[in-house]
């Protein structure tokens, strides 16, 4: 049964599909972030605790749905090995609380498109810590052109927008993020080991969300309001999240980290094809950088991820050249 799960897990359409709904999911959130900002906040653009307790309230309710639904599943509670709390509390400050407070300080500092762009990085970083720190997996020449081709979409998609200035607060803290979250998709592919992957997502969102919000409340971080629309946009967010993660571990667990984090490059193309949708009032992209920015993507994933087969004598062939062979030299 677990040779067949395996096999699955690795299923290069599995992966693909699995990979990209999990990049759809997450790109959906930037838009359903900011019409929580409208809904639950006086101010469309909330003071950074504030922020940071929105996220943490999403974090949380995400683990406890991702513990809910797969201990239903299982028919039974699960819960990390206690002797697995530590990785359980690691990824949780990579992956969720570091993650997200130089994400949502950084992005405070700095403009949404080299925010996109720069934080577009991580596979650049999952790949090289990966690679040269952990011994995971080489890095060949095949992949570092393949992240190149895919970073290039990100910034097509966002070339409108760009500007070529840094500064620590806001670009800095930002590439910071990226940093945290190649680390927290490298750290899940050796933790998933010894526990479920699953296990993990939903115990480290609990665990961040938790620090996030008491962190948050502490420097004063407040909501304005919530109704039944705020809870509906909780909910989805808290969903998404929930669903993304646990598939991501699990592919994560199964793959090499770079054949998975490739798609990643894909989450800011999503999240700007569903804002324009969902919030066309905030949309400036235009659909030539999109699709140029789709082609670059997709190119990036299939060669990081094309494997070339020599063609094989089928048994029929390899038969059947004996008997030519003795027509030949009768």
């Amino acid at each position: 049964m677990e040779t067949k799960k395996q096999g699955l897990f690795t299923n290069p359409i599995f992966v693909t599909l699995g990979a990209i709904l999990c990049c759809a999911l997450w790109g959906s959130a930037t838009p359903f972030i900011k019409l929580g900002y409208r809904v639950m906040f006086e101010n469309a653009s909330p003071d950074i605790p504030s922020t940071i307790l929105f996220a943490g309230i999403r974090f949380f309710f995400a683990g406890v749905l991702t513990v809910a639904i797969y201990s239903i599943a299982r028919k039974k509670l699960l819960y990390p090995k206690l002797s697995n709390m530590p990785k359980v509390a690691t990824v949780a400050v990579f992956q969720t609380i570091v993650q997200y407070f130089f994400f949502y300080v950084g992005l405070a500092n700095t403009s949404g498109a080299k925010g996109t762009v720069i934080s577009g990085s991580s596979s650049f970083f999952a790949l090289l810590i990966s690679a040269l720190i952990f011994k995971q997996e080489k890095l060949t020449p095949k992949k570092v052109i393949a992240c190149v081709i895919g970073f290039l979409g990100i910034i097509a998609v966002n070339l409108n927008g760009l500007d070529f200035s840094m500064n620590l607060m806001g670009d800095g803290f930002v590439l910071f993020s990226a940093i945290s979250l190649a680390l927290s998709s490298v750290l899940i592919k050796i933790f998933s080991k010894s526990e479920d992957p699953v296990v993990i997502s939903g115990y480290q969102f609990i665990l961040g969300g938790a620090v996030m919000v008491i962190t948050a409340l502490c420097l004063g971080g407040k909501i304005d309001m919530i109704d039944l629309g705020g809870v509906a946009i909780f909910v989805y967010l808290s969903a998404l999240s929930a669903v993304a993660y646990a598939l991501w571990g699990v592919l994560l667990k199964h793959n090499p980290v770079s054949s998975v984090t490739i798609f990643s490059f894909m989450t800011p193309v999503f999240g700007v094809l569903l804002t324009a949708l969902i919030l066309p009032d905030e949309s400036t992209v235009h659909i030539i950088n999109l699709i140029i920015s789709l082609i670059l993507v997709c190119l990036g994933v299939f060669l990081l991820n094309y494997v070339y087969k020599p063609k094989q004598n089928t048994e029929a062939e390899l038969r059947s050249e004996p008997a030519a062979e003795q027509e030949n030299e009768g």
